[in-house]
């Protein structure tokens, strides 16, 4: 049986995923929009990572569209996979540019593991499907 101390607990911990999942939303639509644009920062920054800038429109398209599939509940789980995805191929240009380790090749798996962090807070069930939890 449910408490109501459960029930509380599970609501604010909902809340904390919510916000996370907000927070990042802004911070990949931030990424995103200029991209889309085509605003000079953002067609000099990626041709700096070795991309033609003919190609900043394209990433901060997929960049949006695995957004708004993470931003729709029942969508989510998929796009927390794209977002990853997207991800680990941000570390992966910053390594082969050699960024520093810390501060930008490791920047998409802190953001990764945020991302998920707010996906499971928002959806405890995904600990069981991930194999996390046996309820």
């Amino acid at each position: 049986m449910t408490t109501h101390t459960d029930h509380t607990k599970r609501s604010r911990t909902w809340i904390i995923g919510a916000v996370i999942t907000v927070l990042l939303g802004l911070f990949f639509a931030f990424d995103a929009i200029p991209k889309i644009a085509g605003m000079k920062f953002a067609r000099e920054g990626t041709e700096a990572l070795g991309f033609s800038p003919d190609k900043t429109a394209v990433i901060g398209w997929v960049l949006l569209v695995c957004l708004i599939v993470f931003l729709i509940p029942r969508t989510a789980v998929l796009g927390a996979l794209g977002l990853t995805a997207y991800l680990g191929g941000a570390v992966t240009v910053n390594l082969l540019t050699d960024k520093p380790l810390a501060g930008f090749v490791l920047s998409g798996v802190y953001v990764g593991v945020l991302l998920w962090i707010g996906l499971i807070l928002r959806r405890p069930e995904l600990l069981r499907v991930l194999g996390l939890r046996r309820e």
